[in-house]
């Protein structure tokens, strides 16, 4: 498994990879903002600082605690600083300074008035139209160069310039200062003047509708009359009554009433009870209590006698009496409790009916006043509504008065002190906004060249990028003759192609594969120069190997080992019985070739046949491995076609080549036939693209006879 370089090697690669693309530039980028720099002419600012109060909404005279401050703070601040950047205060400098006949002041800002912007042609313009049209130059140049920032966290704001000239940039960001203040002083002044008269009017009128609404309301009342004893406003301002008169009585006599039937039903309970009643009724009479209580006492003491004496002992006999005498008593006052009954409920009734009778009359009133509340309150919204909208110009009109006469809110805090050195240009942030501009642009156009170039460029990126092993990676090659080159043991490219056999030693369970397919996305990539390599490692190690040129289309393989290519598949599969006939011993030990054969009208046609398969299965009995060079699969049906006749494939990726996209394309097609992909072998990489750092110094190269190299 071949695991990713760390994140910071990957960025490096790619920087490396473009470098000089980078340092271009960022050389020009510095470049540009040296020239820049140098060419720009000096420029001075000058700064005036002023402070901005709040306005208070003041309904006396008397200074009050300002507010926190509230969106309306907030608008007022930004209409006051839109109004530091009007045009009309523009102006009011220009004419202050007379701007428009200053020479000096155009020569500022790089104005030449000696040049072609005041004539037309040879005529010079009218004196009325040169005079207008240095006005509204003068203006456009104050507006352009003027800028206004507000102090953070305060109601301070600074008025800054910016002039070719230091006592030109003072001058003009004073007077706008000044001129700021004087125009916000009759704006005030201007605007109350208009609006006092305008509401004197209107109250007038109002307080006479006032005066009217109110008399009517008082004068319906007392006919009809209507006694409020509470008012209330409710949100709109308007007056509601809670109570009158004849309401609050019928609520108290409704009370009354209702307590006077209460009693009444219990004084009628209590008088239809039986004796059980009364007796229930002497329970709770403190009289009876206090008998019950001592005939107790006295019928204890003559029980105690009665164990000792007789009934005719003297004490005896005496307490007898007492008992007899308290029971009398007792009697007596449950009599009395009893006849009270009657009486009790006859006055609860002449209590109930007097009330009921009371609460009938004034239900009758309340009704009557109810109808005559419409009206009433008819009235009563007139008079709120006047009162209203009096009393709400009336306050406007104080606020008025009061803003007239009050003090300006905006102060000067610092005028502005001519600059001794110029603001602008500043060679060093100018070459650092330079350089990190180029860095930039160097960035953007790093990912984007990196985007474009979609090819594989790392061992690393086959297993994260395809989802398929990497079997081996094959340098580029400085020499013109590939094949002797592979011949060499000892060469780097000999050496690449062993690393890919001992891995292809892994693919399956009994080793290197008996039959396999090798390929790739397109022409030009290795595939025929990895065919022929994996065929020659494979007879060194004393294997029979049969190598197969499938790729009827551009044979090669004649060409690799040096053989003609006269019979061949070709011939095979469309119909001749021998196929050994057709084989041809190459110069590489234990390699035999079996050529493509004549190119025939349709490869695929041929490939469609179940002959492909019975070749390669009788040819498994005589060789130990099976090696076929087939066609590149974008764009044919051949490729495909083969990979139901072997293991697996091989599968050949030029570094730097073919597009991601295009190389995942054709494994989806090899997966779509449900080809095995033993893995990828990486060719022609460049040890400088490789995050591995090989350290070859060779290169893959493919010889002339190589036609898909």
């Amino acid at each position: 498994m071949v695991l990713a370089p760390p994140p910071l090697l990957q960025y490096w690669q790619i920087v490396l990879r473009w470098k000089w693309i980078i340092l271009g530039i960022i050389a020009a980028a510095f470049t540009v903002g040296l020239i820049v720099t140098l060419l720009t002419s000096p420029q001075y600012s000058a700064t005036s600082r002023i402070e901005i109060s709040r306005e208070q909404k003041k309904f006396t005279n008397v200074e009050g605690v300002d507010s926190p401050i509230s969106d309306r703070d907030l608008e007022f601040y930004q209409t006051q600083y839109s109004l530091l950047q009007a045009r009309s205060l523009a102006e009011r400098v220009a004419r202050t300074l007379r701007l428009s006949t200053n020479e000096e002041f155009f020569a500022a800002h790089g104005v030449d008035l000696s040049g072609s912007l005041f004539t037309s042609g040879a005529a010079q313009k009218s004196g009325a139209a040169e005079t207008a049209r240095r006005e509204k130059m003068a203006v456009d140049l104050l507006l352009d160069h003027i800028a206004v920032s507000p102090v953070r966290g305060s109601s301070l704001v600074d008025i800054r310039y910016v002039s070719g000239s230091p006592t030109i940039s003072a001058q003009i960001a004073n007077s706008w200062t000044q001129q700021f203040v004087a125009q916000s002083i009759d704006r005030r002044f201007a605007s109350t003047t208009d609006a006092r008269q305008f509401l004197e009017g209107r109250l007038a009128d109002l307080r006479v509708k006032l005066e009217t609404s109110e008399r009517d309301l008082v004068n319906y009342a007392a006919q009809k009359g209507i006694v409020a004893l509470g008012r209330t406003k409710d949100a709109d301002g308007r007056t509601q009554v809670d109570r009158t008169l004849v309401s609050s009585d019928l609520e108290a006599l409704n009370a009354a009433l209702a307590t006077a039937t209460a009693e009444r039903i219990a004084a009628e309970s209590r008088a239809h009870q039986q004796s059980g009643g009364a007796n229930a009724d002497a329970l709770s009479n403190p009289t009876i209590n206090d008998l019950r209580q001592k005939r107790t006492e006295i019928a204890a003491e003559y029980a105690k006698l009665m164990v000792r004496f007789e009934p005719d002992y003297p004490s005896a006999k005496e307490l007898a009496q007492q008992l007899r005498t308290v029971d009398a008593g007792i009697a007596r006052e449950e009599s009395r409790v009893l006849n009270s009954r009657s009486s009790d409920y006859q006055s609860a009734v002449l209590r109930e009916n007097a009330l009921r009778r009371r609460v009938e009359q004034l239900k009758s009133g309340l009704s009557r006043q109810q109808q005559d509340s419409i009206q009433y309150n008819i009235y009563q919204r007139e008079a709120d509504t006047n009162r209203q909208l009096y009393d709400g110009l009336l306050q406007r009109y104080k606020e008025i008065g009061v803003a007239g006469v009050g003090a300006n809110n905006i102060a000067i805090v610092d005028p502005a002190r001519v600059p001794d050195s110029p603001s602008s240009p500043n060679f060093l942030i100018n070459l650092a906004l330079a350089l990190v501009a180029g860095l930039g642009l160097a960035a953007i156009a790093t990912f984007a060249l990196n985007q474009i170039d979609e090819g594989l460029r790392d061992p690393t990126q086959v297993g994260r990028i395809l989802q398929v092993p990497l079997l081996g990676s094959v340098p580029t090659s400085e020499g013109s003759d590939t094949l002797t080159e592979l011949q060499d043991t000892k060469s780097a490219l000999s050496e690449a192609y062993l690393s890919i056999r001992s891995n292809l030693a892994f693919s399956t369970d009994h080793g290197i594969p008996r039959a396999l397919m090798v390929t790739s996305t397109r022409a030009s990539e290795g595939k025929s120069t990895t065919s022929f390599a994996l065929a020659m490692v494979l007879g060194r190690t004393g294997k029979r190997v049969l190598l197969l040129d499938a790729d009827m289309r551009s044979p090669s393989m004649h060409s690799f080992a040096g053989l003609p290519n006269v019979t061949g598949l070709s011939n095979y599969l469309a119909g001749a019985d021998n196929w050994h006939e057709t084989l041809l011993e190459t110069p590489s030990r234990g390699v035999t070739l079996m050529p493509s054969g004549p190119t025939p009208p349709s490869a695929a046609e041929l490939l469609s046949s179940d002959r492909i398969t019975t070749l390669i299965r009788q040819a498994s009995e005589q060789f130990d491995h099976i090696v076929i060079d087939s066609p590149p699969i974008l764009g044919l049906a051949d490729a495909p076609l083969l990979t139901r006749a072997v293991e697996g494939i091989v599968f050949v990726v030029e570094a730097d080549g073919v597009p991601i996209r295009g190389i995942k394309t054709s494994l989806a097609r090899l997966q779509a036939v449900h080809a095995h992909v033993f893995g990828v072998v990486l060719t022609k990489l460049q040890s400088r693209l490789s995050s591995y750092g090989y350290g070859y110094g060779y290169s893959y190269g493919y010889g002339s006879n190589d036609r898909d190299a």
